[in-house]
């Protein structure tokens, strides 16, 4: 099969790691060039190698999305090295954990500042040079936005804004050429469980979402890519998650119930 994003140039933010390293090699191994930024540099280093050990072209640009001037200037940087864009990942995130009545007004602004507000400016600008090229956005959202699960409500708002974000966007663009697709993983690997609520990483760090249900990033990556190529409005990842999309969407009162349960 011919490659699907032939001689195009993507960009990739949380690119270094977990879901956006991998779905950055697989755009590479689709064709396109590749952009994978971040704000630790080291790990954009591995994942340029990983890219060009599959035959992609690659460059790593440090990039925080919490700030305007980093986000733009990374674009512009992308601009100067490729003369285009074509395909942009806004993956970057984070997960603040607690309860509701525990969790500080200084944990949601966080929460909102990376998940919510990257993706915003990460479109703001970026989006110039998608209507010139009549490109892809893609959003990465969470099955968490479905689900009212105890301990993980900042996180799952701030993916249900994402989500509606993705869809008024994807309405609006319209007609113009760029198409959005805003995507909804269910458990992947991944550093998510490794950062706290303040954003850090900590290596030690147990990861406590169940092994059974989990993906690699590089089965995910594949439909993920596969939704973007073929300007999807929505894709649902793993088989879990789309069981929990459907429930959530469709049976709120007996999901509540069970995660109640649960918890």
């Amino acid at each position: 099969m011919a490659a699907r994003l032939h001689n195009l140039v993507a960009w990739v933010t949380g690119g270094g790691t977990g879901i956006g390293k991998a779905v950055a090699i697989e755009l590479a191994r689709e064709g396109a060039a590749v952009v994978v930024s971040g704000r630790r540099t080291d790990r954009l280093t591995g994942a340029v190698a990983a890219i060009e050990a599959v035959g992609g072209r690659a460059a790593g640009v440090a990039c925080d999305v919490t700030d305007d001037a980093s986000v733009a200037a990374a674009v512009a940087e992308v601009i100067e090295r490729f003369g285009r864009l074509d395909v942009v990942v806004a993956n970057a995130g984070f997960s603040v954990g607690g309860r509701l009545e525990k969790t500080s007004v200084e944990d949601w602004e966080r929460q909102f500042a990376t998940n919510l507000f990257g993706v915003v400016r990460t479109v703001v600008h970026a989006m110039p040079h998608l209507q010139q090229t009549r490109g892809r956005v893609a959003l990465m959202g969470s099955v968490a936005q479905y689900l009212p699960v105890p301990g993980a409500g900042c996180y799952a708002a701030s993916k249900a804004a994402v989500h509606a974000y993705g869809q008024t966007l994807s309405a609006e663009l319209t007609g113009s050429g760029v198409s959005c697709t805003t995507i909804h993983p269910g458990f992947i690997e991944s550093e998510i469980a490794q950062v706290d609520n303040q954003g850090q990483f900590h290596p030690d760090r147990d990861d406590k979402r169940p092994a059974a249900l989990m993906w690699t990033p590089e089965a995910a990556a594949r439909p993920m890519v596969r939704a973007i190529a073929r300007r999807k409005r929505v894709a649902v990842i793993t088989g879990h998650g789309k069981v929990a999309a459907f429930l959530g969407s469709h049976l709120p009162g007996l999901v509540s119930m069970l995660m109640s349960r649960a918890s």
